[in-house]
């Protein structure tokens, strides 16, 4: 897990990202994201429990390697529609800028995604 936690994650936010929340029972007051690719551990409670990649519906962007990994939920861009137009990130700005995002909710970590986006080359 991330060695240390960020921000603690709304219940809506995990709840959000579950393949059956009708079938969670949230144990914990504050849940955390872990974005170590190489944890299998998406959330964590501050009671120790643990929602594992495995419980997701969705593919957590941070936790990914792949192209197809999302860089932003919100709209869907990937890493490889990324890197066949690098100018979407200035699409994904305005939108952001416009208050037309949703990432409380729409991105796993519950962060906006833009810190996401590779570093621009040069």
């Amino acid at each position: 897990m991330s060695k240390r936690p960020g921000p603690p994650h709304p219940t809506r936010t995990v709840a959000h990202h579950i393949k059956e929340p009708w079938n969670w029972t949230p144990t914990a007051e504050r849940f955390y994201f872990c974005d170590d690719p190489d944890c299998d551990a998406v959330y964590f409670g501050d009671d120790g429990s643990v929602v594992p990649k495995s419980m997701l519906r969705t593919r957590a962007g941070a936790k990914e390697r792949d192209g197809d990994s999302l860089l932003c939920h919100c709209f869907g861009v990937s890493r490889a529609d990324f890197d066949k137009d690098p100018s979407i990130r200035d699409f994904v700005v305005e939108q952001t800028k416009a208050g037309r995002c949703s990432c409380e909710t729409s991105n796993p970590s519950g962060r906006c995604c833009l810190k996401d986006f590779p570093k621009p080359k040069g």
